[in-house]
């Protein structure tokens, strides 16, 4: 019998919390020019669970052997310590895939058509930390599809305000993966695997994080500021902004103690405080 909650384990499901709120935004913003389909809705939510658990499930199957290796992750992760097996993994790894590229098709022809290069994207996340240090920024483009995604199964157009979203997504989740990849910066170094830590050390590393955060915080302001958001919107910002200070007040190079509340508890709150407060001002004021 299947245990389900060792497949939300393996595809850690909390963390949909990251993308999920600025897919939201992305739905909710089209919304506001379109007509408001609770179905269509549905869809989206469908698309972005099935999406992002292929891309986890895969990064597991893909990362089996390196994840046996690491002690940080050897005992806690499904596939090293022997909960699910590789083959299983791959399954739902192709499930999941096939869910998201047909529920694309009930969505518009647009979103099908570009269903396929979306699942490159997240999917082809999980090899980059191989030969490139860019990863970090792959993984970002990959969760900022969901915020032009949501906007294009609404309009099946492009549009300069969700691109910018999706820049925020970019920069902010490149810019704390960076500092989640600290811990792994000996171990990577030893198995010949890359990442900006490895690249450039731990204090660079958090230089270069701080400046994609800055990179997001000056996006989201742009954003407010060309779309004469109101209050609530600029709540949100100031509470996203903070949050990404007070998320590296908390992380030093040489004291990483408390990554988690940095990497998942801070990320979490920002982006859910964020879009609700987003979507708020949306659903008044437009």
């Amino acid at each position: 019998m299947i245990d389900i909650k060792n497949y939300l384990s393996l595809i850690k499901f909390s963390h949909t919390i990251f993308a999920l709120p600025f897919a939201f935004v992305g739905f909710f913003l089209a919304s506001t020019i379109y007509e408001f389909d609770f179905l269509l809705l549905i869809l989206v939510l469908i698309c972005m669970i099935s999406a992002r658990s292929a891309a986890m499930a895969f990064n597991r199957y893909i990362d089996r052997d390196i994840d046996l290796l690491n002690p940080r992750t050897a005992q806690v992760r499904e596939i090293p310590n022997g909960t699910i097996s590789a083959k299983s993994a791959l399954v739902f790894v192709v499930i999941s895939s096939l869910i998201f590229v047909s529920t694309t098709y009930f969505i518009n022809p647009l979103c099908f058509a570009l269903s396929p290069i979306a699942l490159i994207v997240i999917l082809g996340y999980s090899l980059t930390k191989r030969f490139t240090a860019l990863c970090h920024l792959i993984l970002g483009l990959g969760l900022s599809l969901s915020p032009i995604g949501a906007y294009l199964a609404v309009s099946s157009s492009f549009d300069l305000t969700p691109i910018l979203f999706s820049c925020i997504v970019l920069s902010w989740v490149a810019g704390f993966d960076i500092i989640y990849a600290l811990q792994d910066e000996l171990f990577d170094k030893k198995n010949k695997l890359y990442s900006i830590p490895v690249k450039f050390g731990a204090k660079k590393a958090l230089l270069l994080s701080k400046t994609l955060h800055l990179i997001s915080s000056v996006t989201i302001i742009y954003i407010g500021h060309i779309n004469s958001f109101n209050v609530f919107y600029w709540i949100g910002t100031a509470i996203f902004i903070v949050l990404l200070i007070y998320q590296h007040s908390i992380i030093k190079y040489d004291d990483l103690s408390k990554i988690n509340i940095a990497f998942f508890t801070t990320n979490g709150i920002a982006s859910i405080l964020f879009a609700i407060f987003t979507i708020i001002d949306l659903l008044i004021y437009r």
